[in-house]
């Protein structure tokens, strides 16, 4: 099975609704025998909670639920997941630093990628977008934020299924 982890700072408002929506679209694809996925965060401030009450209240809008309970990157998960994909480039810093700390060598850039490579809506000569932090944002903040994490959703399923 294809194991794909999605990666934040703090796990409660983007790499928990990348998840959920990764789980949905799978599902709608007939591949859940084939991939799983999981969400975590390079910081432990909120290891344990349930996602941020906004987010939660914007994928129940949008018909989703998020049971997930936040949980810290740890250096197993470089042997448990096949791809890891982070929001923005500090999240990937992260978890390169991570993995270099605790196995001696950096993961290849093939494991490790920013989700905002597979937004339909990107400039392909530009440089690849974040999935912005709205945890200081109104609440049209996480609507945008759903908006790209679902439009990035189908190619990179595609791009997984691939390898």
């Amino acid at each position: 099975m294809i194991q794909v982890l999605f990666v934040c700072l703090g796990n409660i408002c983007r790499s928990p609704l990348a998840e959920a929506l990764f789980h949905l679209h799978v599902r709608q694809a007939g591949l859940s025998s084939r991939l799983g996925c999981d969400s975590a965060g390079t910081n432990g401030y909120h290891v344990g909670e349930r996602p941020d009450p906004r987010t939660r209240r914007n994928a129940q809008s949008h018909g989703l639920e998020l049971p997930h309970r936040c949980r810290l990157l740890t250096a197993d998960d470089f042997d448990r997941f096949d791809f890891i994909i982070g929001m923005d480039e500090q999240n990937i810093a992260n978890i390169r630093s991570l993995c270099h700390r605790t196995t001696g060598h950096y993961p290849p850039d093939t494991q490790v990628m920013l989700l905002g490579y597979f937004d339909p809506q990107r400039d392909p000569d530009g440089p690849v977008p974040p999935v912005p932090d709205p945890y200081y944002q109104d609440e049209e903040a996480f609507e945008e934020v759903y908006q790209m994490i679902d439009r990035c959703m189908d190619p990179l399923l595609a791009w997984v299924t691939k390898r």
